[in-house]
């Protein structure tokens, strides 16, 4: 069964973005590959806006719906693991930060702090004019 066939049989399917749990350089591959442009959700594990975000925007039924078909998502917390290096490269020190980045890995557009579904789906339509 698909993850998809499980979701419309459960009777209160959730919609969210559906992040990547993977490495940049599996995303940053995948892009390539796809053509695709790719958002980054780049937190932090004490950030409140960026709980707030998880909490309410990312579960935005008609920005999921567009962030799902349109983007590759990735999340990465910025002070453990790899992340840690991606923000020295990415020259992030304020969170929330939204990222947006072409399929070659060029960052296009970058917002810093709290947004609602409907903004972080007008910053998606900016990106993907810029690619």
């Amino acid at each position: 069964m698909t993850a998809q066939q499980k979701a419309s049989k459960n009777s209160t399917p959730t919609e969210e973005i559906n992040f990547r749990n993977s490495s940049w350089k599996e995303v940053t591959a995948e892009a390539k590959k796809s053509g695709k442009t790719i958002f980054v959700d780049a937190y932090t594990s004490w950030c409140g806006p960026c709980k707030l975000l998880k909490q309410t925007t990312f579960k935005d039924k008609m920005a999921a719906t567009y962030f799902n078909k349109s983007f590759i998502n990735y999340t990465v917390d910025m002070e453990k693991g790899e992340g840690i290096q991606l923000a020295k490269d990415w020259k992030v020190n304020s969170y929330p930060s939204l990222l947006f980045f072409n399929s070659d890995g060029k960052m296009v557009l970058k917002q810093i702090g709290y947004v609602d579904g409907k903004r972080l789906t007008e910053l998606g339509k900016e990106a993907l004019a810029k690619k």
